[in-house]
């Protein structure tokens, strides 16, 4: 599965980058829904992974920023991960189109952590599947920690959240944090990684997924959660890791930010 966030252009056109202002990948400082398709400018040949600092990808000969009609033309069965970045029916409209026409409502879903953009795709297109936003999220951990979770029912069918303890891993944020933020954080993971949690979401047909996981330890303890699959920026390092272990039940998702 492909991780990809989209944007709109001036023109109309649906666009597969991370950010609305394309300084941190292109060097130039544009927005991408003040500028004409054919006005964006090239993505540097080299950029830094937010969760692994230090390390460079090197891009290919075409610098262009895709269309999301190329991904869905260039990867016709490839389940794809939207996340809808900015709050604009006209985007939502659009992807809810593209993807129709090309018959990908059962290999995609969609949302973003606003649960008003979330909400607004649900509205739009209920037979693309839809994402938690960082509001359901908690409503969730409430439901599950008072017990009344098996009783509520849920449209959502995938949940993604952030493992929080890579966050305290030196070599995956430049993070300083202090001692009572770091203690937080243990908090955090405590409650949001909980593998009877996530067995009853994956006993209820919603898929598991962590980001952003790098490193072998992290899928280790990722599977171990029995969660459905992982989000990760290598993903010829995870599957290493799993044809090492070929008696798991995983899903690969790739990042393209």
């Amino acid at each position: 599965m492909f991780e990809l966030d989209c944007h709109l252009t001036r023109d109309g056109e649906v666009v597969v980058c991370h950010d609305e202002d394309l300084f941190r990948t292109t060097g130039q400082r544009v927005v991408v829904s003040e500028t004409l398709y054919k006005d964006l400018p090239l993505l540097s040949p080299h950029l830094n992974l937010d969760f692994n600092p230090g390390h460079t990808t090197v891009g290919g000969t075409d610098r262009r920023i895709p269309l999301l009609k190329e991904v869905y033309d260039q990867f016709p069965d490839m389940p794809v991960n939207i996340d809808i970045k900015v709050d604009s029916e006209e985007l939502i409209q659009k992807v809810s189109k593209l993807t129709k026409n090309y018959n990908r409502e059962s290999i995609t879903v969609w949302g973003n952590r606003s649960t008003a953009v979330t909400n607004k795709c649900y509205i739009e297109n209920p037979n693309i599947h839809l994402l938690f936003s960082l509001k359901r999220v908690l409503i969730l951990l409430v439901l599950f920690y008072t017990g009344l979770l098996p009783f509520v029912p849920l449209r959502e069918s995938f949940y993604e959240i952030l493992m929080p303890s890579v966050v305290l891993k030196p070599n995956r944020f430049k993070l300083r944090l202090s001692r009572t933020k770091r203690a937080l954080v243990r908090v955090i993971d405590f409650l949001l990684m909980s593998r009877q949690m996530f067995r009853h979401l994956n006993g209820r047909g919603i898929q598991t997924y962590l980001w952003v996981l790098n490193e072998n330890d992290e899928f280790e303890r990722a599977f171990a959660l029995d969660v459905t699959g992982v989000m990760t920026d290598f993903p010829t390092r995870l599957s290493q890791y799993l044809s090492d272990h070929p008696n798991l039940q995983f899903s690969i998702m790739s990042c393209a930010k």
